[in-house]
């Protein structure tokens, strides 16, 4: 089924909303709060928003806990993203999905035109339990 691209993601105050308390250096940075678009990507924002809650237990591929907490950001570009989620690596090159290792991408219509927008990131056809979002905090600008 096609469907045209949309300009711009709808506002729906039912989505989940998580957060992530920041340290740097042992420092509160601060608090981002994530809205999950689970009326467009019901898998994916299910998948991220068990994974901040760390209810879903151990992980079957990795036998580390399925839980973001603690987890660094791996990756920062200033003024264009930050990445992390590699909870059984810590380098970009783990993690695993509450449904196992890997599943099925759910969407492209949105793209990321602006700051602040949360991704799921993707190593090959399937993504994987990575995270990505593009900054609008200050901590990296």
């Amino acid at each position: 089924m096609s469907h045209p691209v949309p300009t711009e993601k709808p506002a729906n105050s039912e989505n989940p909303r998580v957060f992530f308390d920041v340290d740097i250096g042992g420092e509160r940075a601060g608090r981002l709060v994530l809205e999950l678009f689970a009326d467009i990507a019901p898998k994916t924002a299910e998948n991220f928003r068990a994974l901040c809650t760390g209810e879903k237990g151990i992980g079957k591929s990795t036998g580390k806990p399925l839980h973001f907490k603690g987890c660094p950001f791996h990756r920062i570009i200033k003024k264009f993203m930050i990445q992390g989620g590699d909870f059984s690596n810590q380098n970009g090159t783990g993690g695993e999905s509450i449904y196992g290792e890997k599943f099925e991408d759910e969407n492209f219509h949105y793209i990321h035109d602006k700051p602040g927008l949360l991704s799921m990131a993707n190593s090959g056809r399937t993504p994987t339990a990575l995270s990505s979002s593009s900054p609008p905090w200050p901590l990296l600008t």
